[in-house]
């Protein structure tokens, strides 16, 4: 049989259905094997003893087996072992294969496991099946799979991991590029917001004129009265925007949810300070709740909210909030300790120049941040793309004619 001019086999007349039973023994170590969906692979469980599992028997695996999840084989649970999992250990709930190294070349078939047709031809093969959509071993071993010579085979797999690899360089140094954005900020503003730097002599935020608003509100309870409120979640880290606020009834608040916040407020987590859930509050949230997890802070008339937000995130503030607070599994700032953290209040014109500045650099990043993710998009799509030339015979062809 031939598929876009590629012989095909079914699974069973090229792999053989392989046990290497033990009877688990309490006392001694197991090592577990898993399966990711979406053909990324196999993975080590933790390990277990003996008499923590309740199977009879557990099977061993070898190098170039190939292990079928029988639950979530539908949607891409299939693996080929790597090395390093070689010893490792299935329930009956992995059905192993060992594959005929004379017409099927392991990492072959590894690569076809991350196709879209392989996963649509195991659901196809799982439907129904007791009720549970489980792949039987017999119905999986019925799956056609493209099937060149061994060279031919081993030639187009040479071929793929070449291109993979130049993709796995690309996305590394996609990644590289984000955090260097990442970091030239943060240097940015531990350079402006150096306790040395001349612009400001440091001062506590008790004698900076800044207002700690502790001003609360018991929302009103009704049917249809509704308010805007901002939870931690609502902020995104890092970025000074609130992202997701919650439009709830007032019969509906959590208990948290009574501290008011105005426009142009500037509002900080004080639990976990280092996840950096701050940010300026909209006009469109004027008067509404945030939870009382947040120090909301008003400024008066010599202190920009913008740039305060931005001396918020430097890692000289940081610092000193992270070397501040108290309490265990949720360590935060407590009014007492906010207060005695040191800021910078330049001159109002000095203010603008910063900020201006900033922002100018930000919106550079935002730039540059958008970029990289069409790129990465581009990425992602390039193995499938690949992989789909391979399996109909092209990737060579390609390569001949150019």
């Amino acid at each position: 049989m031939m598929a876009n001019g590629m012989p095909v086999a079914r699974i069973g007349d090229v792999t053989t259905p392989v046990e290497r039973p033990e009877v688990p023994l309490a006392g001694t170590t197991y090592r577990q094997i898993g399966v990711r969906l979406w053909g990324i692979g196999a993975y080590e469980r933790e390990s277990i003893d003996g008499s923590q599992t309740r199977y009879a028997t557990l099977s061993r695996v070898e190098s170039g087996d190939i292990i079928v999840n029988k639950i979530w084989a539908r949607n891409g649970s299939v693996a080929v072992v790597t090395d390093e999992l070689a010893g490792c250990f299935g329930s009956s709930e992995f059905p192993t294969f060992a594959p005929d190294r004379k017409k099927l070349e392991p990492k072959w078939f590894h690569w076809i496991t991350k196709t879209r047709w392989f996963w649509q031809a195991c659901d196809e093969k799982s439907q129904g099946t007791s009720g549970k959509n489980r792949i039987r071993p017999e119905k999986f071993l019925e799956i056609e799979i493209p099937l060149p010579p061994l060279a031919e085979q081993r030639c187009i797999v040479a071929r793929i991991e070449a291109l993979a690899a130049r993709v796995a360089e690309a996305q590394s140094l996609r990644r590289e590029a984000s955090e260097e954005a990442d970091n030239l900020i943060t240097a940015t503003l531990a350079k402006i917001f150096d306790s040395n730097n001349p612009i400001a002599k440091p001062v506590s935020i008790a004698k900076s004129g800044l207002v700690l608003n502790r001003e609360t509100r018991n929302p009103e309870k009704g049917p249809d009265i509704e308010f805007f409120y901002i939870d931690i979640a609502a902020v995104d880290n890092g970025t000074g925007s609130i992202t997701s606020p919650q439009k709830i009834l007032g019969q509906n608040a959590p208990s948290r949810a009574r501290r008011v916040v105005h426009a142009e407020d500037v509002i900080i987590s004080t639990v976990r300070p280092y996840l950096k859930a701050f940010a300026l509050v909209p006009t469109e949230l004027d008067n509404q709740i945030c939870s009382t997890g947040f120090a909301v802070f008003t400024c008066p008339q010599n202190i920009l909210p913008e740039f305060l937000l931005y001396q918020f995130f430097s890692p000289n503030f940081i610092n000193q909030a992270m070397a501040s607070v108290t309490g265990g599994h949720y360590p935060a700032l407590n009014d007492k300790a906010l207060k005695a953290i040191n800021v910078m209040i330049p001159d109002i014109s000095e203010q603008r120049r910063l900020v201006a500045y900033l922002d100018g650099l930000q919106a550079q990043v935002a730039q540059l941040r958008l970029l990289q993710e069409e790129t990465q998009k581009e990425l992602s799509a390039l193995i499938p793309s690949i992989l789909d030339k391979a399996f109909k015979g092209e990737l060579l062809k390609q390569e001949d004619n150019q």
